[in-house]
């Protein structure tokens, strides 16, 4: 099995820092260093320490993973001040719930700081500049208080300038640790000495270079050690011109977090986005941090020149602020523009009787705005969403004016329960739909993923809302819509159950769900109808007919639905496996992998999943339909998938210069046979160690056409011959803590943007590691060459099925895949108890190899094939007819 092995960095306050190879950069904040602060300085001087404690706690909402604290200065009593401070700290939850970096040259303060911390903190900095014995003995009291050690490049002949002698100290200086100390291996950091670079000195053109090749090579060849640095140091040539330095800071990470480097010290505030440098100026400054030019220095001081104090930002139209008030509100809610609502809306309260007043009037004008162009097609989501993000900051400024007069709160149209059901973990859908009523006056309860019918009952009670509305993605969620009707009719519940989600269908909608339940169910199939719906359901006037209506519609569709089923002829299961796919295996060609076990990938940028992206559904998940790029040009909806495709570059960007979303995989290929017509036997060296069961197409089909399995593209047992099967599971790790944070300032366009980007990586994480497969792990198509859309059209050889798709429905499969890879332990992707994946951002599947193995829908079978089924997974009939109920002919 090849999984890596290495034993990660575990740092804490309060909560756990775990440092693995999918970890995002580290940042540590260093605002609480007095050589780093002016103001930090003279606060601990004046012992104003409650406004230092700010500092920290503004570093840890700004994102620092660890702080840094420093308190040598000449003037300062520095043991005394690094205790009172520290203790100060344990008190503040929201600050020591980050690991503590201990910074001193004076052992005493960094014992007495090891000392009273919580947690497992960081040493900074030890060196052998003082020799071996002593480094020895610092580095054994460091291990024995239990904290990880930044170790400086920096021995008895000074400090590392150029590579040679950085590997040097870093190789001693580890082996000393390792091999003498017994120091733990990934507590080691080494602090490799970032110098600054374009200084006009001959010596110093390699400075930064230099670092980055020291880290590559670290990162290589001392097994499980980080690397850190103060990343501004490159920068100093350039003090007084920001954009350049902002631009150098960027390169200068991006390459060197290429090379290794997992920790340092960054100000957020002097980084540029790496994709939006520009080129000219990207080519200047890389010229320089990678030394490509002899005349590197001399070309950026002059280039520097012709953009200092300037950046370069697209001009704004802000011709509409001219506008009165209502129309500048307006405008703003239509265009999705925040940058000024807070001054127009303080403006609105100024003339108001009552802040009240400003949301049931100027935002609500413009908000029916947003809607009238909405439900005219003029306006479409993805811009409805922007107006509610703007809508939202108004309000959220508002708030704490209406609090204080103590008025009453705003009277909605309707109290609407939203949920995606017990075992499910998809909402996307479900949270378009909320924003779209939110903009249209309706109150949201949302209640999240993975709710389970009776806190859905209990919190409609106690919220007292007017209806509910259900999503799901997976099948078993359906199973949960059907339990919950139930539930609210043994409850005697009177309100109206809407039904929503990718599997979700008005056939279903109507024969499962709506029998079970005496009120309005209904299914709403995009967000565009959601607004038109729920307005019929409480309508207090025309409610009662509207649901007559919606009872009669679909018990017609029901009995129209059963009666074409029932026209429907199908076969034995007996039957069909004598119809089944048959493939001549004396002439098939069967391909053993050339990596045989299970295999993780590791460290891939999000970069190399880009060219691999499928765009059309992404626009249909904000329902805009068309198939990309053809999108773009629509003369309906092409201005608008522009700027929706502009804004999800915009963001990836961001994704991938921060290494905001994580992926991950696994996958094994393993030697297999398939038995008893339609099980696969999985094997190593010929023992089985796994056992994946397929469903067989039951439909009746004219005289010649099989009824497919896919156990039919694996060679039988009886062939004497061995075949070869694949599967796997890609994650994308991080979507959802994005999504939270933009929700959390009230930006619903950016956390949807988010979950919908993630689940596009997603899918192309997938097509990436299934080519990989293809032409190298696997190699039957070494000579693969295919573009992007040749593979979204899978013009591939072999398929990569998934449970809960066609050809396999059965979501139970899934178990056997993650026992037999491990999934969970190896990259973290878990599954609920309806058998969902969590992240949700996550795809998993089987690969077949056979050249004529090809993609099928299993249709409906009968109950003869649910008992066999049964039987050979040694379940009960009554858990497989649930798991399988979609496909049942009934």
């Amino acid at each position: 099995m090849k999984v890596n092995q290495s034993r990660y960095m575990r740092l804490s306050g309060l909560e756990p820092l775990i440092l693995n190879e999918n970890s995002n950069f580290i940042n540590i904040g260093e605002r609480t260093n007095v050589a780093g602060s002016r103001k930090f300085l003279r606060l601990i001087k004046e012992e104003q320490f409650d406004e230092a404690l700010d500092i920290a706690r503004h570093q840890v909402d700004g994102g620092a993973q660890i702080i840094d604290i420093n308190m040598d200065d000449g003037l300062i009593d520095g043991k005394e001040a690094m205790v009172r401070f520290l203790n100060l700290i344990a008190a503040e939850p929201d600050i020591c719930r980050v690991p503590i970096m201990i910074d001193s040259s004076k052992w005493e303060i960094i014992e007495a700081g090891l000392q009273v911390i919580q947690g497992k903190g960081v040493v900074n900095s030890i060196s052998l500049k003082e020799g071996k014995d002593k480094f020895i003995w610092e580095a054994t009291q460091i291990k024995r208080y239990g904290a990880a050690v930044i170790v400086m490049a920096f021995d008895e002949v000074g400090q590392a300038d150029n590579y040679e002698r950085r590997i040097e100290i870093a190789e001693r200086s580890y082996r000393i640790l390792v091999d003498e100390v017994g120091f733990p291996s990934e507590d080691i950091i080494f602090d490799l000495n970032v110098f600054p670079v374009a200084t006009g000195m001959e010596e110093h053109r390699k400075n930064a270079i230099d670092f980055i090749e020291a880290t590559r090579w670290v990162r290589q060849n001392l097994e499980n050690a980080s690397v850190s640095g103060g990343v501004s140091n490159v920068s100093f040539s350039f003090r007084g011109n920001n954009i350049v330095r902002e631009a150098m800071h960027s390169v200068f990470l991006y390459h060197a977090i290429q090379a290794g480097m997992n920790m340092g010290i960054v100000n957020p505030t002097m980084l540029e986005v790496y994709d939006d440098i520009p080129k000219d100026l990207l080519e200047h400054v890389e010229d320089v941090i990678l030394d490509r030019r002899d005349d590197t220095t001399e070309r950026l001081l002059e280039f520097a020149e012709t953009v200092k104090g300037t950046k370069v930002e697209r001009a704004a139209d802000l011709s509409w602020r001219e506008n009165a008030l209502q129309d500048r509100i307006t405008h703003a809610l239509v265009k999705g523009i925040d940058a000024f609502i807070i001054e127009d809306i303080e403006e609105a309260r100024q003339q108001a009787d009552r802040p009240l007043d400003v949301i049931e009037g100027h935002l609500m004008i413009g908000m029916n705005v947003v809607g009238d162009l909405f439900g005219e097609g003029k306006m479409f989501l993805p811009q409805v969403v922007k107006s509610a993000r703007v809508m939202k900051k108004a309000v959220a400024y508002l708030n704490p004016f209406i609090e204080a007069e103590k008025s009453e709160e705003q009277k909605a149209l309707g109290k609407i329960l939203m949920a995606t059901v017990k075992g499910d973990v998809h909402d996307i859908g479900k949270n378009i739909v909320s924003v779209v009523l939110g903009c249209n006056n309706y109150e949201i309860v949302d209640l999240g993923v993975m709710v389970p019918p009776e806190k859905i009952i209990e919190a409609a009670k106690k919220e007292n809302v007017d209806a509910i509305g259900l999503s799901g993605l997976i099948t078993p969620s359906l199973d949960e819509m059907v339990y919950l009707a139930k539930e609210m009719e043994r409850e005697n519940m009177d309100i109206p159950l809407l039904i929503g989600g990718a599997t979700t269908s008005k056939a279903h909608t109507a024969v499962k769900i709506d029998t079970q339940y005496k009120n309005a169910v209904v299914h709403v199939n995009d967000a565009s109808r959601a607004v038109t719906v729920v307005g019929d359901l409480l309508n207090k006037q025309s409610a009662n007919e509207y649901v007559a209506r919606l009872k009669k519609d679909y018990d017609e569709f029901r009995t129209k639905f059963l009666k074409r089923g029932k026209e429907k002829s199908y076969i034995s299961i007996q039957e069909a496996r004598e119809r089944k796919f048959k493939i001549d295996w004396d002439t098939t060609e069967i391909r053993k992998p050339k990596e045989m076990g299970i295999q993780m990938l590791k460290q891939l940028s999000l970069k190399e999943l880009l060219p691999y992206v499928d765009w059309s559904p992404f626009f249909r998940s904000w329902d805009l339909h068309g198939k990309y790029p053809d999108i773009l040009d629509d003369e309906v909806v092409g201005e608008h998938a522009t700027q929706l495709f502009d804004d999800a570059q915009t963001m990836i960007q961001d994704i991938i210069a921060k290494q905001l979303l994580k992926p991950k995989a696994v996958f094994g290929l393993f030697e297999a046979n398939s038995i008893n017509d339609d099980d696969i036997s999985v094997k190593k060296k010929g023992k089985e160690i796994a056992v994946f069961r397929t469903l067989r197409q039951q439909l009746k089909k004219r005289e010649g056409v099989p009824n497919h399995a896919l156990a039919d593209f694996i060679a039988p047992e009886s062939t004497g011959k061995t075949d070869y099967i694949g599967a796997f599971c890609v994650g994308l790790f991080g979507a959802q803590e994005l999504a939270e944070g933009y929700k959390k300032k009230d930006d619903d366009y950016s956390a949807i943007m988010a979950q919908a980007i993630a689940d596009r990586f997603a899918e192309a994480f997938a097509e990436y590691l299934h080519k990989q497969v293809r032409i190298k792990h696997w190699g039957y198509a070494e000579g693969e060459d295919l573009s992007n859309d040749e593979l979204i059209k899978e013009t591939y050889k072999g398929i990569r099925p998934a449970p809960g798709y066609p050809a396999c429905p059965d979501h139970l499969e899934k178990e056997t895949i993650w026992e037999l890879l491990d999934v969970e332990k190896i990259i973290g992707v878990t599954l609920t108890e309806s058998l969902a994946m969590w992240p949700a951002s996550a795809v998993s599947g089987y690969y077949f190899a056979n050249p004529e193995a090809k993609y099928f829908g299993l249709g409906k079978i009968t109950d003869d094939q649910v008992t066999d089924y049964a039987q050979r997974k040694g379940i009960t009939k009554d858990k497989a007819r649930k798991w399988l109920h979609p496909n049942l002919a009934e």
